[in-house]
């Protein structure tokens, strides 16, 4: 009787051979020890393993201060985008309209021109998430830059374009990032902080805190009260040296 063959070296210390016989969970490296594979009891498919998950987002209050800007700096970013490439203009543009008019990046990228009105010098927000629409006056900056970009931009239907179409919220993200670094703020800027830099300035400046609701379209007053509650003007007389 011929005696059995003994088994190949490779066949004893493949690790995926051990897999398979055994009914369990097992994971097995290949010789570079780089490559796992799965096999799972009973069954025939073998998984690769999902690349290694990013890094946890740092907080926002990690990575800076406070989530506003002052009216200074919202100047500062402003200006700095005007002086960032061929689209200067537009980029400094949907910054003053969104800090002037607390817009969010979704609803700054779907501004339509016939929710301009030159001529009267109004300007029809339409409010997401939930919010009250409501007409805003347009004051002389915004007029003027509003006219020059309807001249760079004769047969456009939205009021920000790129060479695809309207911009996306990722790009406004990216816009106002950028002007923020040339700017030289000291914290990454993006484009909610110039929403909140039109509350704080508006509760800053004395206005009724009913009538920053209905400019914020906030349904819900507890919304806008985060504004007030910050303001210095309420302390101012607390000292009277």
């Amino acid at each position: 009787m011929q005696a059995a063959t003994a088994p190949r070296k490779n066949e004893l210390t493949n690790p995926l051979e051990n897999v398979r016989s055994r009914e369990s969970l097992i994971s097995a490296e290949q010789e570079n020890g780089t490559v796992v594979e799965v096999t799972f009891p009973h069954a025939n498919t073998r998984f690769r393993p999902t690349s290694p998950k990013p890094p946890r987002k740092p907080r926002n209050a990690d990575r800076r201060s406070r989530e506003y800007l002052t009216p200074a700096e919202v100047e500062s970013l402003i200006k700095a985008a005007d002086g960032i490439g061929r689209y200067g203009h537009r980029d400094s543009t949907l910054i003053l309209l969104a800090y002037r008019h607390a817009l969010r990046v979704s609803e700054l990228v779907s501004l339509r021109w016939d929710q301009i009105n030159l001529g009267q010098g109004l300007i029809h927000i339409n409010r997401l998430k939930n919010g009250n629409p409501s007409t805003h006056p347009l004051r002389g900056p915004e007029l003027r830059a509003l006219r020059r970009l309807q001249r760079d931009y004769p047969s456009a239907s939205y009021l920000f374009i790129g060479e695809r179409g309207p911009l996306t919220d990722s790009a406004v993200r990216k816009i106002v990032a950028r002007a923020g670094r040339k700017a030289g703020l000291p914290f990454p800027v993006h484009p909610h902080m110039l929403r909140h830099a039109a509350g704080y300035k508006l509760a800053n400046d004395g206005q009724d805190t009913r009538a920053i609701q209905h400019y914020l379209g906030h349904r819900n007053i507890t919304h806008t009260v985060r504004y007030t509650e910050l303001s210095p003007e309420r302390f101012k007389d607390f000292w009277q040296d």
